[in-house]
């Protein structure tokens, strides 16, 4: 278990990392310091979640919960940009999914 949770935070950490330089770039360089922060701590909460101690399920319900997650935790982010950072919201969906997917492959 411990693995499942260390795994799925490092992996929201860092496709938190990849969401934060997409946003910028989108943002023409000027987004704020608290939406960076924001968006990089919304896909830490999805490893967090994403990464508890949930049944072992076969790869599609996997993938289909990690969706689910990636969609309920990303709706936080995308309610507070006044529904407008569709493509952050559309990423957290498959951010969800990557992380299941690397969770079912690397943790045993």
């Amino acid at each position: 278990m411990k693995n499942r949770l260390k795994l799925a935070l490092l992996g929201g950490a860092v496709l938190g990392l990849i969401c934060v330089a997409g946003a910028y770039i989108r943002s023409g360089f000027s987004a704020s310091a608290g939406m960076v922060f924001s968006l990089w701590y919304n896909r830490v909460v999805m490893g967090l979640l994403i990464g508890a101690p949930w049944p072992k399920i076969n790869m599609g319900r996997a993938l289909v919960r990690g969706a689910l997650f990636g969609l309920i935790v990303s709706f936080a982010y995308y309610s507070s940009t006044g529904f407008q950072d569709h493509v952050s919201f559309i990423a957290g969906i498959v951010y969800g999914v990557i992380l299941e997917a690397l969770l079912k492959y690397k943790v045993k």
